[in-house]
């Protein structure tokens, strides 16, 4: 029992470093979370116990969840022709860049090359919704739209990835009935339910949500797939009854942040070895320039075409470069499966991780919009029609 309290009081004490590094700064407590990751696992043996295990997978899934919430369904009819193509174009533009590079420039194999494709071709809702929780952006339609066109995006990486890699055996076609059946019932359910619990003192509506996402993210892995998928989901089905929750939304949030999500992007910077980093840094730089120049050449010229105006088309492209969750994933998966190596593994995790922090650093400092600038989102149809 000493032991597990003495490795829970070093992680919380990065935890609370960090915040407090967040609060002079001012930049995402996220990063600051990976930076104190990375900094500490190579300087002192950090140990991922169990415990953190199973605190930074829940993490996640969690956050995914409340920015899938974020998501009311006005908002997403309003502007599913921009959230889609935006989406569609942040995923196919990095990774067929990334692969064609893969394979013909650097003559990794095939599936090597789809593994950097699909690594590489994906956003963090995870650390693109901590940002805009911390700029209350998460609140604008701008805000909506940007999580809308980063779960297409991240959706496009998943079913490649299945389409691909993915087994269709029986507990796959288990998982998409119980996600299409999910999709009729869970809203109605849900608001019956938090009807007759009514904000009871016990948090039953919190637990309910826990279960639910634990639920389904069994079945995702076990189906192949990820559990922040359906984490997505849920949050995306359950977004106009969390409009009339507003508190319970606010309590979920409070958990995930301050006790969940630390652990998992304390970790991601924990698993990086910045010995490896050095001995391959030319390649990851590489890797690096390969993803956000071709996000920025897919997703810049669609602001245009939108009518963005720049300040907030560069800041759309910042924030959807990010590729933490499922870069890793994707990375962990072709590890795993013995697709890639260790070295081709850390280049990807390493350059997954960069694009967590980098441009959304340089997002957050020099491109962030001001209350005026954001309010153009109302006049987007008019003047992109």
């Amino acid at each position: 029992m000493d032991t597990l309290f003495k490795d829970a009081s070093l992680w919380f004490l990065l935890i609370l470093i960090s915040s407090l590094i967040s609060f002079r700064l001012g930049i995402t407590t996220a990063l600051i979370e990976i930076l104190i990751g990375i900094i500490f696992g190579n300087i002192i043996n950090i140990e991922i116990t169990e415990w953190v295990k199973f605190l930074s997978s829940v993490g996640p899934v969690v956050l995914t969840f409340l920015a899938g919430a974020e998501l009311e369904t006005e908002i997403v009819k309003k502007y599913w022709k921009e959230s889609t193509i935006l989406g569609l174009m942040g995923f196919l533009a990095p990774f067929i860049g990334a692969t064609l590079i893969s394979y013909y420039l650097l003559k990794w194999n095939l599936n090597q090359s789809f593994i950097a494709g699909l690594a590489l071709s994906t956003t963090s809702i995870a650390v693109l919704y901590s940002v805009m929780l911390e700029n209350k952006l998460n609140e604008t339609e701008l805000g909506k739209l940007i999580l809308a066109a980063c779960f297409v995006n991240d959706l496009g990486t998943v079913i490649t990835l299945g389409l691909i890699f993915t087994k269709f055996d029986l507990m796959f076609w288990i998982f998409v009935i119980v996600m299409i059946i999910l999709s009729f019932i869970l809203p109605k359910l849900s608001k019956i339910y938090f009807e007759y619990v009514n904000n009871h003192a016990s948090e039953p509506e919190v637990k309910f949500i826990l279960f639910i996402l634990i639920i389904f993210g069994f079945l995702a892995i076990k189906g192949g797939s990820e559990a922040v998928l359906p984490a997505y989901i849920v949050g995306a089905l359950l977004a106009d009854n969390f409009l009339a929750n507003k508190e319970m939304v606010k309590r979920l949030r409070v958990l995930t942040i301050s006790f969940l999500t630390p652990f998992y992007f304390i970790k991601a910077g924990i698993l990086v070895d910045l010995t490896s980093v050095i001995s391959y840094l030319p390649l990851v730089i590489f890797f690096f320039f390969v993803k956000t120049i071709s996000k920025f050449i897919g997703l810049y010229p669609l602001g245009m075409l939108f009518k963005f105006p720049k300040k907030v088309n560069i800041y759309i492209n910042l924030l959807m470069s990010p590729g933490l969750t499922f870069g890793i994933i994707c990375a962990i998966y072709g590890l795993n499966n013995g697709i890639i190596n260790k070295n081709q593994y850390s280049i990807l995790a390493v350059v997954s991780i960069l694009t967590a922090i980098i441009p959304t650093i340089i997002a957050q400092l020099f491109f962030q919009p001001k209350k005026n600038e954001v309010n153009f989102i109302k006049n987007i149809e008019k003047g992109g029609d």
